[in-house]
């Protein structure tokens, strides 16, 4: 006979999916900080590593782009145009890749994910 699913048990799996999604988020918020704490916490947890590595992804394009943006800064009006656009893309992206985490489903970031799945850790 199949076991019944009891309350018990379907609150333990309720309660390991909501740390699940709470660390895919601090890993995804909390940026380069919260990638650590997933690499520390939950390096096993498939879930939690997929949006911790999005969010080393989005934390190096962020450098990336801000290097860009310093020297755009300077050419007067299409440059400071640029600045704040990719300072809004960014944003966006950062956002965007909480949303997901929060989903409980494994979401690609589009031009994210591309990176991400590289990583191998």
């Amino acid at each position: 006979m199949p076991k019944k699913k009891t309350k018990k048990t379907a609150r333990k799996r309720n309660n390991k999916n909501d740390e699940r999604i709470l660390f895919a988020f601090l890993a995804t918020f909390l940026s380069i900080i919260g990638f650590v704490i997933a690499i520390i916490t939950k390096r096993k947890d498939k879930y939690v590593m997929f949006y911790a590595k999005q969010s080393l992804v989005i934390f190096i394009i962020a450098i990336i782009v801000s290097i860009i943006q310093t020297v755009l800064f300077w050419i007067p009006i299409i440059g400071k145009l640029i600045y704040y656009g990719l300072s809004i893309i960014i944003f966006i992206i950062w956002v965007t890749s909480w949303i997901y985490a929060l989903t409980g489903k494994q979401r690609d970031i589009p031009f994210i994910s591309i990176w991400s799945k590289k990583i191998d850790l």
